[in-house]
């Protein structure tokens, strides 16, 4: 088909809308501007309600909708109006012949079936919202853009009665090519969203075909980095977390905000208690339990003060006033939490930079999932990591089992080497973090980076001995060799969580007994590239 630029009138209009946002003022706009209105049932019946005039699709069609409205556009009295090509003799010979009036514009959406998904309803009920004939006419709409114009979101309303002013009643090429554009990405999204929803009924993970659609949210400044472009896309997730929390202030989120501000949230999610995440180039900094949610704050700060400037903060409580302050006294790019008290949000509103995101409720972590990653032509999808091990998981494998205290560190630190990039490790003492080795190619480097950044803080905070000495230590993976348990045990760990499951096992074990310290196999790897 050879498309030219041409400016169409506007004469005859569908209105066939399941969202009926602000469609009564503008079927006004049409009908004042001379276009004569065709409609489906309930709209045309919310149309007549708002005082208009309007002709049934049945007056058009002369069959009444049946099979309780399934039925009622599916007919060549209204697809023949929409796909005539208005260039083509035959074409609209062949609407003559048949009686049939070309239609200009289609306002149309579809049966709110991920929405009907989402509130937990009935099979048969997600069944009867998924829209067959909104689906062909806006395909069919779209498909002869070159004389149809097709609207299926509210938001453009006001757009197409600006266009058919600045037109003399006609909409030109351009804004009708893009409102194509986005009546096929509403189609695609609406059978992607069926697909996967009939595939989690039938239990399948991974189906033979993956759409994923998201909806442009924001576009951004640039991506990871200023020679990026960059925008952010909401899936429809309901999962509680930075896709859709509220911004209460703050500049507009940058690419690495999202990500960092994910990261953090979904790590205190972990914990029960009142728990604090610092979260820096997307790895933990500083991770605690407390009492209370600044007692939280305070612990993991003090892990590494220095890497927490500019970082991002998740909490899994309500940010109070005492914690928005002991956070404000500190650059900080993002705080995320499930509420912020009014005192709170007007304390970090002193700082006009700070991002305070508001995510109603923290999100539940052995939620099922996935996560999905890009590369050269194709895509990588899998299960979220949503195990963490508890005590019944646990080995004892060293002859001496850790105390209470030590166990109660050991899994904390395992829950935090979870979100750490590999290769990881983590020291924790009385539920917070004191040391994080993160992203190297082997295993003793994260052991010495941690202990040296762990000297480092104790140094500047005029301690007498390292923090690392009495704490426990997680892996995400087992130790091939000895030389990282052993670099370990010289900063004074007394306890062990990592896999197991190396050929050495037996060499690893050999030294936390030489060293009288507690090991514990968990049979769980976190790798997190």
């Amino acid at each position: 088909m050879t498309i030219e630029p041409k400016a169409r009138p506007i004469r005859r209009a569908l209105i066939s809308v399941s969202d009926r946002t602000a469609i009564v003022p503008f079927a006004k706009g049409l009908a004042g501007r001379g276009v004569t209105i065709i409609s489906t049932g309930g709209s045309a019946q919310t149309l007549a309600a708002g005082g208009l005039r309007v002709t049934e699709v049945a007056e058009v069609t002369g069959v009444a909708e049946f099979l309780d409205g399934r039925v009622k556009t599916l007919h060549p009295a209204i697809h023949g109006g929409l796909l005539a090509r208005r260039d083509r003799p035959d074409h609209l010979a062949a609407l003559a012949e048949r009686g049939i009036a070309p239609i200009d514009l289609l306002v149309c959406n579809l049966y709110p079936f991920a929405q009907t998904v989402v509130t937990g309803a009935r099979p048969e009920d997600c069944i009867e919202n998924i829209d067959i004939g909104g689906v062909a006419l806006v395909r069919a709409a779209a498909k002869n853009y070159d004389a149809v114009t097709v609207v299926t979101d509210p938001g453009d309303y006001e757009a197409i009665l600006a266009e058919l002013d600045a037109g003399d009643g006609a909409v030109g090429t351009d804004m009708r090519r893009t409102l194509a554009r986005k009546g096929f990405a509403l189609t695609a999204a609406y059978d992607a969203a069926i697909a996967e929803w009939m595939a989690r009924a039938e239990g399948v993970d991974f189906p033979e075909t993956i759409v994923l659609s998201g909806r442009l949210a924001q576009r951004l400044r640039y991506g990871e980095n200023p020679h990026q472009s960059a925008a952010f896309y909401r899936t429809g997730e309901a999962r509680p977390g930075v896709a859709t929390a509220c911004q209460l202030q703050g500049k507009e989120l940058s690419y690495n905000n999202y990500g960092d501000a994910d990261a953090a949230f979904e790590l205190v999610a972990e914990f029960a208690g009142p728990a604090v995440a610092i979260v820096k180039h997307a790895n933990p900094c500083g991770v605690a339990v407390g009492e209370t949610i600044r007692e939280a704050w305070e612990k993991a700060l003090a892990c590494d003060p220095l890497s927490a400037y500019g970082g991002i903060v998740a909490l899994n409580r309500a940010l109070d006033r005492e914690t928005a302050e002991a956070i404000g006294r500190l650059f900080i790019e993002v705080v995320i939490a499930p509420a912020a008290g009014e005192e709170a949000a007007s304390v970090l509103a002193r700082r006009a930079s700070l991002r305070l995101l508001v995510a109603g409720a923290v999100p539940e972590a052995a939620a099922p999932g996935r996560t999905v990653r890009s590369l050269s032509g194709g895509i990588l999808v899998q299960e979220r990591d949503r195990l963490c091990a508890g005590p019944e998981r646990l080995r004892t494998v060293s002859r001496r089992e850790p105390s209470e205290t030590e166990l109660a560190d050991l899994l904390f630190a395992e829950k935090v080497v979870k979100y750490v990039k590999s290769n990881a490790v983590v020291f924790a003492r009385d539920l917070a973090t004191v040391g994080i080795g993160a992203g190297q190619m082997n295993r003793v480097d994260p052991v010495r980076i941690a202990v040296a950044r762990a000297g480092e803080t104790a140094q500047a905070a005029g301690l007498a001995t390292s923090p690392t000495s009495g704490s426990v230590l997680a892996s995400d993976a087992f130790f091939p060799f000895p030389d990282g348990l052993e670099a370990a045990i010289a900063a004074g760990v007394t306890a062990v969580i990592q896999p197991g499951g190396s050929v050495r096992d037996d060499a690893v074990i050999a030294a936390a007994d030489a060293a009288g310290i507690a090991m514990v196999f968990s049979g769980l790897r976190h790798f997190r590239h």
